[in-house]
Formats: C-alpha cells, structure tokens, sequence
C-alpha cells in the first residue's frame, strides 16, 4: 500500500485508530466509517483525522 494514499480514521472517545484507503479524486469530503472498537467492544463511528 502506499503511504500517500492511506488515511487515519479515529475514534474520539478512546483515542483507538485505523488506517484505511481512500480515493482522492472521487470522495472530497472527510469520511466516517462504523468499525469495531476493541476498548468499547462495540461497533462505533471512526472519523477521518490528519495523519
């Protein structure tokens, strides 16, 4: 994978990251995704943050 291209997406109760993919060209906005958070043991929203 390249570095240029992966972006980290975090959960702001926790603090518990992910790195994900994301095309650049066709998706302008921040994204939020639902993940698995291992701390809550539970599926949360993860939003992008600046690496």
């Amino acid at each position: 994978m390249a570095q240029d291209k992966l972006i980290k997406i975090v959960n702001k109760e926790t603090g518990t990251t992910y790195h994900t993919r994301k095309n650049k060209k066709l998706v302008t906005r921040k994204i939020e995704l639902k993940k698995f958070d291992k701390k809550l043991r539970k599926h949360v929203t993860f939003k992008e943050a600046k690496k």
